[in-house]
This record gives C-alpha cells, sequence and structure tokens, in this order.
C-alpha cells in the first residue's frame, strides 16, 4: 500500500478526523506494525487536551496496540520476523540512558516514549514502534482482548503482583471501570481474598460475576475503612478509582504494614495524616504501568487464567464517536477500535 489512514487531532481539543498520510518506513531498531486493535483509555485525554508538555499537532494518539509486524527495520530481525503478532502499550521503549534505566528500572525511564506522545500512537493502521516496546500476544488472545492489557492490563496485574499481598490475604478492588474490572480478575486469580469497592448497591453482582469474595458499597452508612476492618484489613488496596476522596478513604482499613498502591490518576492532594501511616507501619505506593516484558507476562496469565476486558469495538472510522463514548464514562469498559 502507498498510503494508510489515520485519526488525528489538528488541534488541542479538537474533534478526531480521519486523513490519509504516507506509509512510513521503519528505521533501524524499530518495526511497522499493521494495527488491528488500538484500546482508547482515559489518558489519551491528557495529549489531546495539550495536558502535558511537548505535544505535537496534528496529533495521532494510542497507547494500546495490538497488530501484526509488517515491516522490519534494519537490526531487528534477530528476533523478530514479518507476521509475529505483537502489542505495544504506555511503556513504548526507553532511552537506555538516564539512572533508573541503567538500573534496569525501565518504565520510570527519565525520557518514556509513550506513544501518541512520543510518536504516533495506535488510531491508526500502521504505528512504527521501536523494537523494545513490542510485548508477544498469545495465540488464545484476539487483538482486542490484547490490546487494552497493554495498558489497563498490565497496571493492574503488575500493580498486585509487585504488591506485599501473598495469595490468601484480603486485597481490595477500589473502582470497578476500565482498570477495576481487570484488577478484581486478577486479585482473584491470583488467589487474593478479594474485595471489591465501588458506588451504589448495583454493582454488587458485576463484581461477583468478576470473582469477588466481597463487596464494599462506598455510599452505604457503614464507611469503607470499617467495611475493610470487619473482614480484618486489607494487607493491600489497590486504588484504581480517579477520586482522592475515595482513595483517602481507604486507608484506615489497611491491616498493619498493609500497602496502598495508587494507579487511579486525580490532582487533588491526598487526605493522609502521617498518623495513619507510622503507628500501623502502612506504606502509600504509586504504581506506573509496566515494561513490554511485563506485557507479555500479562497477557500470557491472562490466557492462562481466561481473564479478558470487557471491551465495545468501533471501526476507525468512528475514532471520534469512541473516544467520546469512553471519555463520557459511557462505555463499558474500554473502547477499541479496529482499524482493518
Amino acid at each position: 500500500m502507498s498510503s494508510y489512514r489515520v485519526a488525528q487531532v489538528a488541534a488541542a481539543g479538537g474533534a478526531f478526523e480521519i486523513v490519509e498520510r504516507e506509509v512510513p518506513r521503519p528505521g533501524r531498531g524499530h518495526v511497522r506494525i499493521a494495527v488491528d486493535a488500538c484500546g482508547i483509555c482515559h489518558s489519551d485525554s491528557v495529549f489531546v487536551n495539550a495536558g502535558v508538555p511537548g505535544v505535537r499537532f496534528p496529533l495521532v494518539t494510542g497507547h494500546e496496540v495490538a497488530g501484526r509486524i509488517e515491516e522490519l527495520g534494519e537490526g531487528t530481525d534477530d528476533v523478530w520476523r514479518v507476521g509475529d503478532r505483537v502489542a505495544v502499550g504506555w511503556f513504548g521503549g526507553s532511552c537506555g540512558h538516564c539512572p533508573p534505566c541503567r538500573h534496569g528500572d525501565f518504565i520510570v525511564c527519565e525520557n518514556l516514549k509513550i506513544p501518541g506522545w512520543a510518536y504516533d500512537g495506535g488510531y491508526a493502521e500502521a504505528v512504527i514502534a521501536p523494537v523494545d516496546a513490542l510485548a508477544r500476544i498469545p495465540d488464545a488472545l484476539a487483538a482486542a482482548d490484547a490490546a487494552p492489557l497493554a495498558c489497563a492490563g498490565v497496571t493492574t496485574y503488575n500493580g498486585l503482583r509487585r504488591s506485599t499481598a501473598r495469595p490468601g490475604d484480603l486485597v481490595a478492588v477500589l473502582g470497578i471501570g476500565g482498570l477495576g474490572h481487570l484488577g478484581v480478575q486478577y486479585a482473584a486469580a491470583m488467589g487474593f481474598e478479594t474485595v471489591a469497592i465501588a458506588r451504589g448497591a448495583a454493582k454488587a453482582d458485576l463484581a461477583k460475576q468478576l470473582g469477588a469474595h466481597h463487596y464494599i458499597d462506598s455510599t452505604a452508612d457503614t464507611t469503607v475503612a470499617d467495611a475493610l476492618r470487619s473482614l480484618g484489613g486489607a494487607k493491600a488496596v489497590l486504588a484504581t478509582a480517579a477520586n482522592s476522596d475515595a482513595i483517602t478513604a481507604t486507608v484506615d482499613g489497611l491491616s498493619p504494614r498493609g500497602e496502598l498502591v495508587v494507579i487511579g490518576v486525580d490532582p487533588t492532594p491526598l487526605g493522609i495524616n502521617p498518623t495513619q501511616l507510622l503507628m500501623a507501619g502502612r506504606i502509600v505506593r504509586g504504581h506506573p504501568s509496566g515494561t513490554a516484558q511485563d506485557v507479555q507476562d500479562t497477557m500470557a496469565f491472562s490466557a492462562l487464567r481466561g481473564i479478558r476486558p470487557m471491551v465495545e469495538t468501533m471501526p476507525l472510522d468512528q475514532a471520534d464517536e469512541a473516544y467520546r463514548r469512553m471519555m463520557s464514562g459511557a462505555a463499558r469498559f474500554r473502547m477499541v477500535l479496529t482499524p482493518h
């Protein structure tokens, strides 16, 4: 093909429009991926609205990419082949030379290459990506399922497996949305006594369907902290809700040495005082996403345990509608674009 389509935003806060571009060739250490699916993440809005420095317009965003390698750049054929199914997530490559990279902690690279910011993302028929961003997709996963696992999936999976909780411990997942509905499934599959926390009694059945052993309605008369303490206290709380007040409300429900793992984004400060942490030796930790290997681990575990995201698919031509649907909260739980 001589051209390919992208869904781009011409200016900050604008609508997505479909345009054709000349097909790019991958440079050294890069591959071109034919995009089969791209998840729409709430953090895409940060780039669309120019909420971080360095965003360039016209913008092609999207960092939950699943597809097939269709062209290899120089120096990539020792591991990868044309036709390999691959995913690229929030981790779109690292610089390799900053202090975190030199320590092997690539996900907190000071020059992290996030697709849709550092380079054109997955709202397109094709993407050029560096090889250190590539994760192999298992045969058991469809592209529309694999794509959200490259960001929403790996963030929740890694947040739980790197926590201090061990199988049999009480673990709570705050929020049952695009992140939380995966977090509940992972927590149950990892052998945790799983608590789902959300607003309203109506979500109790869904929580149980996802594998939760307990459900806490955060709008009930009993506080979330009291409800967690009545269950023995949570060894870990995975806070996926983008609400600082809701996150703060879980802290006193942590057990001694319990850990609050924060992955939900809210610019409002958390209302935690030192006494809440000191007396019980509690920990508060921010958790970023995960490297390409972490994405690959997430997909392998998901395939093994039958864990899938709940998605709605729409064609690339309807990118603007799909984006607005995701940002409005109407989607349940992940919008996925299918360019091909």
